[in-house]
């Protein structure tokens, strides 16, 4: 494969990764609200219920929402972070934070379409 297609990926794919960027926001901001309405509801019952079995079950199903939206949260930067270390060892640098930037800061993903930048 030529160095220049494979150096400028990240440049050359900044639009579907911007989107995709956006995407892992809005469910980064989506999740936290989800798992403190179901929460509420399902506490609500169980405490509406009385019923103990009810309470510790909506207690167990709370904790696993909470682990299950930390996991959804911090997989995008986790896998960042393990391609930095990968990044590390060759001459892509400038291009990985492209794809940094794009994913984990949307808003700021600036990069130009003219593909003649790529190279």
């Amino acid at each position: 494969m030529d160095s220049n297609f494979i150096g400028g990926f990240c440049t050359q794919t900044a639009d579907i990764l911007n989107f995709i960027g956006w995407v892992i926001t809005l469910i980064k901001i989506a999740m936290p609200i989800l798992i403190i309405v179901f929460g509420v509801l399902d506490f609500g019952k169980a405490v509406v219920g009385a019923d103990e079995k009810v309470i510790k079950k909506s207690v167990t199903t709370l904790g696993i929402r909470v682990v299950a939206g930390l996991v959804i949260f911090f997989i995008p930067s986790i896998i960042i972070w393990l391609f930095g270390l990968v990044n590390a060892y060759n001459n892509m640098v400038d291009d990985f934070h492209i794809c940094q930037t794009c994913l984990l800061a949307p808003w700021n993903c600036t990069v130009s379409t003219d593909a003649s930048a790529a190279y």
